[in-house]
């Protein structure tokens, strides 16, 4: 049985305090002093409320088979926490904690004990966290609960505006003062308001990799831009190239290794029109944008990472276009050592190899090819690319929508469907879609 949006909402707010009543705890001791370790105002730390609604929605198939769930959390956890950790990393050009020193790291974002507690914190939240605190929820009058989920959702909102309009200005200073050595005074004198002094002072304190002056040092020593070329480094054109090649070349290798394996020809695109592998795409863009700054590592590194990264990204990918289209493309219940079907173990390393594969051999081909587009028809041809396969991807997804609706004997409402039916009956979306179940 699924959750509620009124639970979830619950269980967002409670593990958001939950985790940030952890975190000041854990601080706390290891600096002996009270630290505020929330990135907020009020005492919340969203991404605790965010990892338990993942955890609710994606994993409570697993609940049954608590080694299953044990790595399941692991994985969908570590795959948050990384692409977290880009994020910040890419708007403040340092990580907020940096894990680069410590044993058995993976991109300074996450250690092994971080993933073993991410496993089984995503036990102890299925099994118990989430029973307790919804029972508690179910003795408040549900009148009065929406009352108080509203209150405090406005307060959530305003105390997340003021953060992210701190960080935005902090982002947009630091960019313009690397070449300053007065950067505090002055974008605390241009900030001029003590709100915004008390919430950079406090994020500074309990997050000493972000003091500005280390933010201005980290923006000096970035590399120098690559030679004047389209789509130079790991910029915005380049992953939407790799996107595009990615979806084309892992079409065609799922195609030639189901008929290896299985004997015969299947379509394995995930849109109606061209061979083109949405999956794939989104991997090859992902791992480049995670790995970028570590291409050069070890391959048993980016083994590693990729092995994670990959695994979490498919099996998040099976049950998003479940709960989207109420359908599932692949189903692993038959290979050993499988997550509900969706992943396994096999396929994991697979992603592993890949990772190392790509990032080793056949990116910096991609690359080169890439960055030999002309400067001025670059941007012209790739956004032409990405509007055609927009509309490709929509026209797909309404298609899809329309064949699991009619295998429910549902009639069309409109004029759109009607069309969706006679352009892209039964027969025709089973021979795009061979392996699509409904669920």
């Amino acid at each position: 049985m699924g959750y509620t949006t009124y639970e979830l909402l619950w269980l967002f707010f409670a593990y958001s305090v939950l985790g940030w009543a952890l975190g000041v705890a854990m601080e706390s001791l290891k600096r002996k002093t009270f630290i505020n370790a929330g990135v907020m105002s009020l005492p919340l730390c969203p991404v605790y409320g965010v990892g338990a609604v993942v955890n609710a929605i994606f994993l409570k198939e697993l609940k049954g088979t608590p080694v299953f769930l044990f790595i399941g959390g692991m994985l969908l956890l570590a795959f948050l926490t990384i692409v977290t950790g880009v994020v910040l990393e890419h708007i403040f050009h340092r990580k907020w904690r940096d894990y680069s020193e410590q044993r058995f790291g993976f991109g300074g974002f996450i250690t092994a004990p971080l993933l073993l507690l991410y496993g089984a914190g995503a036990v102890i939240e299925l099994y118990f966290g989430n029973g307790l605190i919804l029972s508690l929820v179910h003795l408040i009058p549900h009148f009065i609960g929406k009352i108080i989920l509203i209150v405090v959702g406005v307060l959530f909102a305003a105390d997340l505006s003021g953060t992210l309009a701190v960080v935005w200005k902090w982002r947009r200073h630091v960019n313009r003062m690397a070449a300053w050595t007065d950067g505090m005074q002055q974008m605390t004198d241009t900030f001029g308001n003590a709100i915004t002094r008390m919430i950079r002072k406090r994020l500074e304190k309990t997050y000493p990799n972000i003091r500005t002056e280390e933010l201005v040092a980290a923006k000096q020593k970035e590399e120098a831009p690559e030679a004047a070329c389209f789509a130079a480094g790991c910029s915005l054109y380049k992953l939407i190239w790799l996107f595009l090649i990615g979806a084309f070349l892992g079409d065609i290798v799922e195609t030639i290794f189901c008929r290896i394996t299985m004997g015969y020809w299947m379509s394995r695109s995930s849109v109606v029109y061209g061979p083109f592998s949405v999956v794939w795409g989104l991997a090859c863009a992902l791992l480049t944008a995670f790995l970028y700054k570590y291409k050069d590592k070890s391959d048993r590194y980016i083994f590693a990472y990729g092995t994670i990264v990959g695994g979490a990204y498919e099996y998040l990918c099976s049950v998003f276009t479940e709960l989207l289209f109420g359908t599932t493309f692949w189903d692993y219940s038959d290979i050993p050592f499988n997550l509900g079907g969706r992943i396994n173990l096999l396929y994991c390393f697979f992603w592993g190899i890949a990772a190392v594969v790509w990032l080793k051999g056949i990116y910096p081909l991609f690359s080169g090819w890439i960055e030999k587009i002309p400067k001025k028809i670059g941007p012209v041809l790739t956004w032409i690319a990405v509007v055609l396969m927009i509309a490709n991807m929509t026209l797909s997804a309404l298609a899809l929508a329309r064949y699991s609706a009619r295998q429910t004997g549902a009639a069309p409402t409109n004029a759109i469907e009607q069309q969706l039916d006679e352009h892209f009956p039964d027969s025709r979306m089973q021979r795009i879609y061979p392996k699509a179940k409904f669920v």
